[in-house]
């Protein structure tokens, strides 16, 4: 790490460290305990507004809904997915809800099955996230790590444990977090920063001045940056007040990945926070107004679907398993059948004429047969642009 690079006013100390003999380092750096000081600037305010503006929406239509599996079942697989890519684990929505349907332990060797794991375990660790009863805590972040790495790449990294040794981050060391000796009293600030109860800063504020903490102080071997985005969502709720966790900002950051590492760079090396809050503003704004956008397309899908099914003098069965296909897209008859209580023909005749109406098709190449609702599919997973 290129001590040059940090002026006088950052938030942090330089220390010295055990020289590394590949990259040369000598150099860490341990943040200063959250809150910063620094005054939230008059530029920052229009965006304030506007991604509290947008959120306030997009409360508004969650505490509407009349199944909020509607909405919140595709946002979540889409931030596994989206958070997932930000450290290089590439999946399709196809492949997640297909995996979803009948998870598997990835074979020695099996990196689809493995990447397919991966991300399934940041989705099942997202749903861990925001039903917990454990208040935002270091306990909490050490059981999510434990449930993001164990049966995957990384699982021999300490799955739950902080680390006890010094990691770098980037080609070259470009940064270097606090060494292990360090850890315990910037891990103790960070948590007593989140039980704060009143802060200086906005509660949306909030959230992203403890997302730049928490990877700045890199507490895990690995899984820093998908626990970092989990503990965000959280926040969002708990700080904002949320019904229920809308909003997540992984897509904006996987799109402008490099303006993400820069930007919480640029807090360390040269304290802008003007910078960093107001690249996480926009990108509330922007995920906000792009989850407000697909919850209406799927309402009236959904109002599309529910005349479709009374043209066809459909049976109450027939109307659930169509209210079904917006927490899933996908359905198998097998599962069907056993979901409904019903036997494999009737289940099998039930999805016929759901593809009869137009509402299923037949999913290409992929044993066991499975059927989705391609309208749904393309809403709750494609990218709009």
């Amino acid at each position: 790490m290129d001590p040059s690079a940090f002026i006088s006013s950052r938030p942090g100390d330089l220390v010295r460290v055990p020289r590394d003999g590949v990259t040369g380092n000598e150099y860490a750096f341990v943040p200063r305990a959250l809150p910063p000081v620094w005054d939230f600037p008059n530029a920052l305010w229009p965006l304030l507004a506007e991604a509290k503006q947008q959120l306030g929406i997009l409360e508004g239509i969650g505490r509407t809904l009349p199944n909020p599996g509607l909405l919140l079942r595709s946002v979540e697989d889409r931030e596994a997915i989206k958070s997932s890519q930000l450290e290089g684990t590439y999946v399709t929505a196809t492949e997640l809800l297909l995996f979803e349907m009948g998870p598997q332990e990835p074979a020695l060797g099996d990196d689809a099955t493995n990447r397919q794991r991966e991300v399934f375990n940041y989705r099942k660790a997202l749903g861990q996230a925001t039903n917990s009863e454990l208040p935002l805590s270091l306990r909490l972040l050490r059981d999510l790590h434990k449930t993001l790495v164990t049966g995957v790449r990384g699982m021999n990294r300490s799955p739950g444990d902080f680390r006890r040794h010094q990691v770098a981050i980037g080609a070259n060391a470009r940064f270097v977090p606090p060494p292990p000796g360090r850890l315990s009293e910037c891990l103790n600030s960070f948590e007593k920063y989140l039980h704060v109860g009143e802060s200086p800063f906005d509660p949306l504020v909030r959230c992203f001045l403890v997302h730049y903490q928490f990877e700045t102080i890199h507490p895990f071997y690995d899984g820093n940056g998908r626990v970092g985005r989990l503990l965000l969502a959280i926040m969002f709720k708990q700080y904002c007040g949320l019904s229920k966790p809308w909003l997540y900002v992984s897509d904006y950051y996987q799109k402008n990945r490099d303006e993400y590492v820069q930007r919480l760079f640029n807090v360390s090396a040269r304290s802008d926070w003007e910078g960093w809050i107001g690249f996480c503003l926009r990108g509330s704004a922007t995920q906000a107004r792009d989850t407000i956008r697909r919850c209406e397309s799927l309402l009236e899908i959904q109002e599309h679907f529910r005349r479709k099914v009374g043209a066809t003098r459909g049976s109450a069965r027939l109307i659930q398993i169509v209210e079904n296909l917006f927490s899933s897209p996908f359905v198998r008859i097998t599962d069907l059948a056993k979901q409904l209580g019903v036997t494999y023909p009737t289940a099998k005749t039930d999805i016929e004429r759901l593809v009869q109406a137009e509402i299923l098709q037949e999913l290409q190449n992929v044993a066991p047969k499975t059927f989705y609702a391609p309208e749904i599919f393309n809403v709750a997973y494609r990218e709009i642009e």
